[in-house]
């Protein structure tokens, strides 16, 4: 039987919620932190290895700088203080999935210090959430457990191990404990990581996919009796990697521990896990506070000296933020909150952007992404640049719809074989014949003949009545399979029946 919890408006009217999110942003460099092996997700499982990924005995890291360079730009971005002294520490615990038995990280001298990050919410206000760091450490590998339920490990037969990704270099984002957000925790969470995954892509130093696992984020949630009252016990669920995840985490744990508060029980300070399936955190495992991983100075690595001439390099080296373009563009396309909230949600701004660069009207490049590109991409459970649609298309689709070459009919045609891979808008329009029949002769006789088959239509037009006018036009839009233009066969009616 599901437990009962204590509704989420009770729970916000008791208890003041706290959160913080650990949120770990893979770096896309071509190589690891500390070894020249490539990485590439969905490659073969323990083919991109070195021994110092797989921890081998001799073997000795050496700094990638590149690395260093995106974390750094990552941290300015967020407005965070640059350290000029770094330095690497052995973050000590066993996992199968990490071959050396001890994370090379940084402890008490991180890379970015404190920082902010300020995020925009769906009624218009802002949101700061405050940043305690933002340091550089190496992934694990990854596991995958085969037997369990929604393979977690509970119930598994035996798990498999790909080292792949173990070495892969990553910037942990740890906030400091967020008050005072009350019933909007979830939406401010929610808006926070999305906009940490639209500045790491602005930046170009990660792809910040959730679903890949390149992005993914701890969920620290506590309660305490009031505002002024000392933090309460916190738990922690590891690896959420969705965005409707971290916020129904936030939710469903604010839920939890009011009931276990209110019927006086203890929150235990532990570790957790999402489980989608069944939309509930469950219990992993006791955690204590930093100290159980035994971090201490690396031998094998000197500290990071970072200049402030190097980071002045770096800052000019930033792109425009997303919070300030996105105002910009709304301005630039005359679009309201509401539109821009669903160009948003439906993760179309880059894309209409670039058609819209590409030559496209604004108000075009919109209708298409969020029209029949977007219908296709829910119907198999794709994002948008997933599909084989470029930008590109999209603007010489509504090109071919400016020069007179495609109606709104035959362009939903031409879409649906981009769509299909079929080729660019051109190639499909040609290979299937989807061409506008222009006014001429061609389209004049086939109005005569609609004429002809509707005599009594005619008379009413004739006589100043145009409301049977769809008449004569459907009749010329089934003659030409819809390959005629509306408006066109509209004008040539009206000039026949003036003339």
């Amino acid at each position: 039987m599901a437990e009962k919890l204590m509704s989420f408006e009770e729970a916000i009217k008791r208890y003041d919620p706290v959160w913080g999110l650990e949120t770990h942003v893979e770096l896309n460099t071509k190589t690891k932190l500390f070894c020249p092996a490539p990485y590439s997700f969905g490659g073969e499982p323990n083919t991109e290895l070195t021994p110092v990924s797989l921890g081998l005995p001799g073997s000795l890291p050496v700094l990638n700088k590149q690395a260093i360079d995106d974390a750094i730009r990552l941290g300015l971005a967020l407005h965070c203080h640059i350290n000029e002294w770094s330095q690497w520490s052995r973050k000590n615990y066993f996992y199968p999935d990490m071959p050396r038995d001890y994370q090379i990280s940084q402890d008490d001298k991180p890379l970015n210090g404190e920082g902010y990050l300020d995020v925009e919410l769906d009624d218009g206000s802002t949101f700061r959430v405050p940043i305690l760091r933002a340091h550089v450490e190496d992934d694990a590998g990854k596991n995958t457990h085969i037997g369990g339920a929604a393979g977690r490990i509970e119930g598994a037969a035996y798990s498999l191990i790909d080292y792949n990704r173990a070495g892969v270099p990553l910037v942990e984002i740890v906030t400091q404990p967020v008050t005072g957000t009350g019933a909007k925790a979830a939406e401010i969470a929610g808006a926070y990581v999305r906009m940490l995954r639209d500045i790491a892509r602005a930046l170009g130093v990660s792809e910040g996919r959730l679903e890949q696992g390149n992005m993914r984020a701890d969920v620290n949630v506590s309660l305490r009796e009031s505002p002024d009252a000392p933090l309460g016990t916190r738990s922690e669920t590891k690896n959420v990697n969705s965005f409707r995840g971290i916020e129904k985490t936030i939710i469903y744990e604010i839920r939890r521990q009011a009931t276990i508060l209110s019927q006086g029980g203890e929150i235990l300070q532990e570790t957790r896990n999402w489980d989608e399936s069944t939309q509930t955190t469950a219990n992993g495992r006791l955690k204590s506070d930093a100290n159980d991983y035994r971090y201490f100075p690396d031998p094998d690595l000197v500290q990071v000296h970072t200049t402030q001439e190097h980071i002045d390099e770096l800052k000019a080296t930033l792109p425009e933020m997303p919070l300030h373009r996105r105002h910009r563009l709304q301005k630039e396309w005359g679009l309201d909150d509401r539109q821009m909230h669903a160009i948003l949600n439906a993760g179309a701004l880059d894309l209409i952007d670039q058609t819209v660069q590409a030559g496209a009207s604004a108000d075009g490049a919109r209708k298409w992404w969020l029209g029949e590109i977007s219908r296709v991409a829910n119907e198999q459970k794709l994002a948008l640049d997933e599909l084989p649609v470029t930008p590109d298309d999209v603007a010489e689709l509504e090109q071919m719809i400016a020069d007179g070459k495609l109606n709104d009919r035959l362009a939903k045609k031409t879409i649906a074989g981009v769509l299909a891979g079929e080729g660019t808008p051109s190639e499909v329009a040609d290979a299937h014949g989807y061409k506008v029949v222009e006014a001429g002769s061609e389209l004049g006789s086939i109005i005569d003949k609609a004429f002809a088959d509707n005599p009594d239509v005619v008379e009413k037009l004739k006589s100043g009545n145009m409301k049977p006018m769809g008449v004569i036009i459907g009749a010329v839009m089934r003659a030409t399979r819809g390959q005629a233009d509306a408006k066109a066969v509209s004008a040539e009616v009206i000039k026949k029946i003036r003339g």
